[in-house]
């Protein structure tokens, strides 16, 4: 049985949105994986120097060895392996989703994902730790000087309370905005949410305008982490216009999203397929998968692209002897002086 064909899951349509969202909560955090080890017997998570050194250098160079750890970095896919998640996909096509509710997903798009935080609160959710691996900026924030931080979709505040337990700038503020009030309420109730330095509230990131608490081109940097999948392709470019808006030059937009082909993608069975790459999951929120090549359209009007990378990873499960293939894009995009950017 091939790799690809090994991970899928096969579950009735009625139990799919929550094991699916479960899957891909865990694994979207899988950077934890080479930062931290469970200690056996407890489910305890130990944090250890030794596995922070060979985060991002764990090479698989001896496949008989694949099941000695938990993940693998830089895991190139071989020609037959491309090959096979394309007819995956061709198959996907020949099941989407009818018209009606195309439109039904679209227009009600946040109260799907208002039922997804209502139903699992926080209980999915596990501080993004790997931040300060993938996005060590975010965790050198010193001196007094005022900086300000937007993380657009904060969800239950997996990002936002690492970097304000961590920072060592007393004038470090942060904005917290979700499509999802329920979200958001989530973050307001936190016992580490304190007002002086955070704001938490409701924002789609595609509407005309950038919110009425953020100046123009005022903030240092924006967290765009699996934001940008969620939404419509047709709303990317009022997404990506008020990022634009809100940065100071010189800013960033630190991205993380799902790549094409990976296994959340692959393993979408019938009646999923909204668009070329577009799908919507069991519970009604939706995904989109994307190339370095798609998110160089979406941001290079505005933005330089430092950063515009496809993370590969495969992720092990030992007892079960499964291999993962997980596929993420990781940017950092620098806002363009505006006269350079009109």
């Amino acid at each position: 049985m091939s790799d690809i064909k090994q991970t899928e899951v096969i579950e009735d349509n009625k139990n799919e949105s929550l094991k699916e969202k479960e899957e891909i909560k865990i694994n979207e955090e899988s950077n934890i994986e080479a930062t931290a080890e469970l200690n056996e017997g407890t489910g305890k998570r130990k944090k250890t120097v030794s596995s922070l050194d060979k985060f991002g250098s764990r090479i698989l160079k001896d496949k008989s060895k694949v099941f000695e750890y938990n993940a693998w970095d830089n895991a190139e896919w071989d020609e037959s392996q491309e090959e096979e998640a394309k007819e995956i996909v061709k198959k996907q096509k020949l099941n989407p989703v009818d018209e009606e509710m195309k439109k039904k997903y679209d227009s009600n798009a946040n109260e799907y994902w208002n039922e997804f935080y209502t139903k699992n609160t926080n209980k999915f959710f596990k501080d993004r730790h790997w931040l300060r691996t993938e996005f060590p900026e975010l965790f050198k924030i010193q001196g007094n000087e005022p900086f300000k931080i937007f993380e657009i979709g904060c969800g239950a505040g997996n990002t936002v309370f690492p970097i304000l337990e961590e920072s060592k700038n007393p004038n470090l503020f942060i904005y917290a905005a979700d499509f999802s009030k329920v979200a958001v309420n989530i973050v307001k109730n936190n016992p580490n949410f304190d007002e002086k330095n955070c704001k938490a509230f409701v924002y789609d990131i595609t509407a005309d305008d950038i919110p009425e608490y953020i100046e123009p081109h005022s903030l240092d940097i924006c967290i765009c982490i699996f934001v940008l999948s969620a939404l419509n392709p047709n709303k990317w470019e009022n997404a990506c216009n008020n990022l634009q808006k809100m940065l100071k030059p010189g800013g960033y937009v630190l991205f993380r999203d799902y790549g094409r082909y990976d296994l959340a993608q692959l393993r979408f069975k019938k009646d999923r397929y909204l668009d070329t790459n577009f799908y919507v999951r069991g519970d009604g929120t939706q995904v989109y998968f994307f190339t370095t090549d798609e998110i160089k359209n979406i941001f290079e009007k505005y933005f330089e692209l430092e950063q515009n990378s496809v993370d590969r990873r495969l992720i092990i499960n030992r007892s079960r002897k499964l291999k993962m293939y997980r596929v993420w894009i990781q940017g950092k995009f620098k806002r363009k002086p505006l006269e350079d950017a009109e």
